[in-house]
């Protein structure tokens, strides 16, 4: 089966770096004039679904916005999913998923295992717990060709009391889970499947990003103040795939598809640039 670090490089290279927040927000459903509503939010996700299908290799779904409205909610989260995924883009949804013995097994299988109505390409992890915990959702990724996002460096301003906080041999907790990510990937060709969280607001961190071989997904684009010319210095010596991620600066432009898919495409653009990836 082919890993998901294979098939992410493979969609990058064809539609560009940039992965698409997909936060129905209750304010963004109100400046599209859509209820506040399951109603609201399914029609919401599908105009997303026809204006970026094609055009990006790979969508953030929130899990919470979904949610909040329950199992109807949930049903909106399926169907985008499978719509998504049934027209060749990549699912990374966001669910920050962490805990132990059986519980993180059964995380696993509800965003993890083919079976499932939320099956995903890939969701984010939570590490702090001990990065021990998140091995059954590591290892039912890659059974199936997925990938799992830990969280490492966040742009939250609460992060720093954890992340750089120091651990007995002196490095940083960011740092730990870089490394404990690194090894995850050792030998992986010609991409890891286990990624990280590296918000794009970071700025120089002095943290060692070069032995990762892992795709990084860099939140922060747009609405919280991470420029395209930011991901150089941010990512500079990493030995993977950075996957700047936008939402709202992206969103806001809906719902007229092709003022979406013109923000779409400059975005992307200028991050492709910046990131060297190849061209179309």
């Amino acid at each position: 089966m082919e890993s998901f670090g294979s098939r992410l490089i493979a969609a990058t290279d064809k539609h560009g770096p940039l992965c698409v927040g997909v936060d129905p927000h209750a304010s963004l459903l109100a400046d599209w004039g859509l209820p506040d509503t399951p109603a609201g939010l399914a029609r919401f996700c599908d105009i997303v679904v026809e204006a970026l299908a094609g055009r990006v290799a790979i969508v953030k779904p929130q899990s919470a916005f979904f949610e909040r409205f329950g199992s109807a909610g949930i049903a909106v989260l399926e169907s985008t999913i499978r719509q998504f995924r049934d027209r060749g883009v990549l699912v990374l949804l966001d669910v920050k998923r962490g805990d132990i013995g059986s519980t993180a097994t059964a995380y696993a299988q509800a965003y993890l295992d083919p079976g499932s109505p939320l099956y995903s390409d890939a969701i984010t992890v939570s590490p702090y717990l001990g990065f021990g915990t998140l091995a059954p959702m590591i290892e039912l990724a890659q059974a199936h060709g997925g990938g799992v996002f830990v969280l490492a460096v966040t742009s939250n301003p609460e992060a720093g009391q954890v992340q750089q906080a120091q651990v007995s041999d002196g490095r940083r907790v960011a740092q730990v889970i870089l490394d404990e990510v690194a090894a995850a990937n050792a030998g992986a060709d010609p991409l890891g499947s286990v990624g990280v969280v590296f918000g794009a607001t970071a700025g120089a961190t002095g943290l060692d990003l070069s032995r990762l071989n892992a795709p990084v997904l860099a939140p922060g684009l747009g609405a919280q103040g991470a420029r395209p010319e930011d991901l150089a210095t941010v990512y500079a010596g990493l030995r993977g795939r950075v996957l700047p991620s936008a939402s709202r600066e992206l969103l806001r432009h809906g719902p007229d598809t092709q003022r979406l898919q013109h923000a779409l495409d400059s975005m992307n653009e200028a991050c492709r640039n910046v990131l060297n990836y190849a061209h179309l």
